[in-house]
């Protein structure tokens, strides 16, 4: 599973439950998309990366080139924002391990109720 991803195809089902009912839907295809997430596990282990190539190789956010524009006789700099030609980075493998977003189960830790 990704991080930021659409959640459950599957109306009405979470995709962590492990019930194995596929609701009303009584589609095959919904019921073999369920029950093969009841191994599914709620940890996210990679994300889609927001960083680009640009044809030197360089990795960022967003690009720049810095143009010379001539007005009423002055010569000012630019910046222009470079949008062809970048290569997204692709899929990341993440440091330490997420929840997923649609994980149905709130884990906190608390002082013991009386």
């Amino acid at each position: 599973m990704r991080m930021g991803g659409s959640g459950s195809k599957v109306k009405g089902a979470w995709p962590f439950s492990g019930s194995g009912d596929a609701g009303t839907d009584g589609n095959e295809q919904s019921l073999a998309r369920l029950k093969g997430s009841r191994n599914a596990t709620p940890f996210v282990f990679t994300r889609r990366s927001s960083l680009y190539y640009d044809e030197d190789g360089d990795l960022a956010h967003e690009f720049y080139e810095e143009t010379v524009v001539t007005k009423n006789g002055r010569k000012r700099s630019k910046l222009k924002r470079i949008q062809k030609n970048l290569i997204p980075q692709g899929m990341v493998k993440l440091d330490h391990p997420c929840i997923h977003v649609d994980f149905p189960i709130v884990l906190c830790e608390g002082e013991k109720l009386q």
